[in-house]
């Protein structure tokens, strides 16, 4: 019988032309044959030695079978089996396994073009040594394992007829895993091998979508432009081919001809996904090409696939059509009806955050702006974690109460913006700057609004700030009642809703501790009430730990005022709690009148240049001039609303304003700019940035003093210019030479917190935290032994006073050293208001500095008997920095034990 069957499939495999085909579709059979139970039974009725015949024959064709160097019938059957039904069955399982994983992983972004194929591409470089996904790893695992022990290369001839399919697994799991050098070696393998193989138009197809892969449109759309001519290809490969050549038409920026293709593609594929995948991103070409009817035509075959094609394509294609769609007077009613439906369809509520997206800007597009900022914030409810929709509708919120002049909120839904954008991008950078300009805008407001209403209740009289007062204790009070009832109510609710349940009958007339919902409604009140309290004796004190209630944590807000800090009951509801916390010194009220006043130009100032909001920055400088302001306030203030007058057309006001500056303020820069605009010239000698040349050449001279004084003079003539915080910096590094280390710190401090946003008060916070904790040590290194290695200095003190004999004796030292020829540098050194250094720089020793001291004091040809000491390089520094010479000299004095 087994020779009878191994004849009829020779002779079969002689005669049909697909040999491939023929031999896997009898193969079933023959596995059939041999060890169905039916079969077995029947050799069971065999005598003894025809069974041992049998199993002798079967040995031997399977020992026979297994050498892939002959080129048997028996030898190729055999292989292609196990390949086939084996090795490559658990690859392809594997593979798509991988697969599928990659496309739920994967979400599509709706507000750009789809990519043809869902799979997320990164612009990482994986190697074959990384971990990548662990099925496609199987799946290469199976596909190389078949082409090792299966192939049967035979005189350049493969005659294992599924080594070809082995090679397109192999490819196809590396195309997956992002490792496209592979995978095209896999493609290109059985382009070349396999003339014959029945895989060639597929191989073609993977090939060039890996060459596309590679940033390579123009082969692959050359390739297969080929393959259409010269190869007849299947409805479902020229599906695919053109998918392939869409999708390098929209890489190449050629929407027009993508759209095409895809079209062709769409009509041709047996797969209802991709279908409506392909007529989706026919709709987004077409709007990218402003062909908003032919879009929505593309919008309604999706539409029309129903249920046919995933749902997010069709309501996403319901959205896109309404956005495609301008409200009118007309439509209005219609467009509002279309999207209720798609919001009360419960089949829709993965979407509902898209949906209610729409729904808000279909509000705020017909004035509805209460109704769009409800929707806006039920889109950010309903999103399940999609970034992009959350950004878009954070910015619409920024952009709403920015347009409102609402900037605090404004600056707090960028915030949020930010935090759902990726930070390498265009539009990140963007509203950060956007977020950078409100900051200030929110710091100064908020100055302003606190120094108002607590320069208001000040100026109360005590009968009616008592007043105020007790109706803000009667409003909290109220508010606290309608809490507590609105809490009993809910709760009486929950337990009425379970009384008719069929718990709550099954529980009624249980003692309280038995019945599990009171149970759980009481452990819940308790916690509202009191907190997470820990099983103890007096656990009803406040001073034991405990969460505490929002209630007691949130900050008290009296007329603006903000009264931090835990705050417990019964000071809450006292009359005396408040008056006592309203300021009573003249001094504090003057200083919040200027802090309001200089907020207020801030305000003015940012929201003319940054924001060009002329009518509120009129506003806000206009407030300054009324409020009885600093002196370096009022010109600047002035001078900016004439600018702000003559942009705004106001030519009557902006006349008033240059007349009052000309005449009340002549002589002063902004008069000398009114009456001669040459003055403004960026070459003036007595420009802003001219002053500040001058003056850091002073500093770069260590005029240090004379820099702290002119810098601060400048300030105050140039307030509101962009140049101050550059002088208030070089002031901070000029007090920093000549004062030491905590004025240092205080006048950077100083920089940081006034300008926050400018460059230099970036930099001033950076110099902060990085360099004045290195700068904080004043401990000295030790300097013992007198062979010490490391930058020694000798340093003689001198008067500032003694300027002339400081300076002779730094150009003796400098022809000393010429004569030494040594290599050693002098520099003259100011230390403080009255002291000063001249030190020679660069000795390897402590040695080398003491002989060279000592050298110059009693070589005949020097003589110089001048104070002085050697110091180790860092100690000087220390001493330079902290002004602590004293202590220096007196610990190099102490005696060592």
């Amino acid at each position: 019988m087994v020779l009878f069957l191994v004849f009829v499939i020779s002779i079969w495999q002689v005669w049909h032309p697909c040999k491939k085909t023929c031999i896997l579709s009898i193969s079933p059979i023959i596995f059939r044959t041999f060890f169905s139970y039916d079969w077995v039974g029947k050799i069971s009725t065999l005598k003894l030695r025809f069974r041992f015949s049998f199993f002798i024959v079967f040995g031997l064709l399977f020992l026979l079978g297994c050498s892939t160097k002959k080129d048997a019938f028996v030898n190729r059957n055999w292989h292609a089996l196990n390949t086939k039904y084996n090795t490559l069955y658990n690859g392809n399982i594997a593979f798509e396994q991988g697969r599928d994983e990659l496309r739920n992983s994967y979400r599509d972004d709706f507000w750009e073009v789809l990519p043809v194929e869902r799979l997320e591409v990164t612009d990482e470089v994986k190697l074959d040594s990384e971990d990548n996904n662990p099925n496609f790893i199987i799946a290469e695992e199976k596909a190389t394992k078949a082409i090792q022990k299966h192939s049967m290369d035979i005189k350049d001839e493969e005659r294992n007829p599924q080594i070809d399919e082995a090679f397109l697994l192999l490819g196809k799991a590396r195309y997956f895993d992002q490792r496209y050098i592979p995978a095209l070696e896999a493609f290109n393998y059985i382009l070349r091998k396999y003339v014959d193989s029945d895989k060639l138009n597929e191989a073609t197809i993977w090939r060039e979508k890996t060459n596309m892969r590679l940033d390579n449109p123009e082969l692959a759309i050359k390739n297969l432009q080929r393959l259409f001519k010269y190869e007849d290809l299947k409805d479902q490969e020229y599906a695919d081919a053109n998918a392939v050549l869409a999708q390098c038409y929209i890489n190449l920026k050629a929407p027009d001809t993508a759209i095409q293709k895809l079209k062709i593609a769409q009509a041709y594929t047996k797969k209802n996904e991709e279908r409506g995948r392909y007529l989706f991103i026919i709709g987004q070409l077409y709007n990218q090409l402003g062909h908003k009817d032919s879009a929505n035509y593309a919008f309604d075959k999706v539409i029309a696939l129903n249920r046919k094609s995933p749902r997010v394509y069709m309501v996403n294609a319901h959205l896109k059509k309404i956005q495609n769609t301008e409200v009118t007077e007309n439509n209005k009613e219609a467009l509002l009806e279309y999207l209720t439906e798609l919001e009360e369809n419960r089949e829709n509520r993965p979407f509902l955050g898209k949906i209610y997206r729409e729904v808000a800007q279909f509000h705020m597009a017909t004035g509805a702006d209460s109704l769009a900022l409800a929707y806006y914030n039920k889109s950010l409810g309903a999103n399940q974690g999609e970034r992009k929709l959350s950004a878009l509708n954070y910015q619409d919120l920024a952009d709403y109460h920015f347009d409102q002049n609402v900037y605090k909120t404004a600056g707090a839904y960028y915030d949020s913006t930010l935090t759902n954008l990726d930070e390498n991008t265009k539009k990140f950078r963007t509203i950060k700057k956007k977020l950078d300009n409100l900051e200030d805008v929110i710091k100064y407001e908020d100055i302003v609004q606190h120094a108002d209403s607590v320069i208001t209740l000040y100026e109360m009289p005590l009968a009616e700030r008592t007043a105020y007062f007790e109706a803000y204790i009667d409003e909290l009070k109220q508010k606290a009642e309608e809490a507590e009832k609105e809490k009993e109510r809910k709760a009486n609710a929950g337990f009425a809703a379970f009384a008719e349940t069929q718990g709550g009958k099954e529980n009624k007339g249980k003692f309280y501790f038995y019945n599990i919902t009171s149970l759980g409604y009481g452990k819940n009140d308790f916690k509202t009430r009191w907190g997470d309290r820990v099983l103890e004796d007096d656990w009803r004190w406040s001073n034991k730990a405990r969460t505490a209630t929002v209630e007691e944590t949130t900050e008290v807000q009296v007329a603006d005022v903000s009264i931090g800090g835990a705050i417990a009951d019964d000071e809450k509801y006292e009359l005396d709690f408040y008056l006592d916390r309203v300021p009573t010194d003249v001094k504090v009220i003057d200083s919040l009148r200027d802090e309001r006043n200089f907020a207020n130009y801030q305000l003015g100032l940012i929201y003319k240049e940054k924001f060009k909001e002329n009518l509120l920055a009129a506003g806000k400088l206009g407030a300054v001039l009324k409020s009885d302001p600093e002196e370096r306030l009022i010109l600047p203030s002035k001078y900016n609303l004439y600018k702000i007058y003559e942009e705004s057309g106001s030519t009557l006001l902006a006349d008033q304003m240059k007349q009052d500056i000309i005449r009340n303020h002549p002589g002063t820069r902004y008069a000398e700019i009114l009456l001669n605009p040459q003055a403004v010239l960026a070459g003036d000698t007595d420009s802003p940035d001219a002053r500040y040349a001058a003056l850091y050449k002073m500093y770069e001279d260590q005029q240090f003093l004379e820099v702290i004084t002119q810098a601060q003079e400048y300030i105050n003539r140039f307030t509101g210019d962009p140049i101050v915080p550059k002088f208030e910096m070089l002031k901070a590094n000029a007090i920093g030479r000549l004062r030491g280390f905590e004025p240092f710190k205080e006048a950077l401090n100083y920089v940081a917190l006034t300008y926050p946003n400018n460059p230099e008060g970036k930099k001033a916070e950076q110099m902060i935290a990085e360099q004045l904790p290195k700068l904080a040590a004043a401990a000295f290194s030790p300097e013992t032994g007198s062979s010490g290695t490391g930058n020694w200095k000798v340093v003689f003190p001198f008067k500032i006073r003694d300027n002339d004999k400081a300076l002779k004796l730094k150009k003796r030292l400098e022809d000393a050293i010429k004569d030494l020829r040594y290599r050693n540098i002098v520099s003259k050194d100011v230390y403080t208001l009255e002291d000063q250094f001249v030190v020679v720089h660069g000795f390897r020793s402590k040695d080398f500095a003491l002989g060279f001291a000592e050298l110059i004091k009693n070589n005949k040809d020097y003589r110089i008997k001048d104070e002085n000491f050697v110091i180790l390089s860092s100690n000087y520094k220390i001493i330079q920095v902290h002004k602590n010479l004293d202590d220096y000299l007196k610990q190099q004095l102490t005696p060592k034990p």
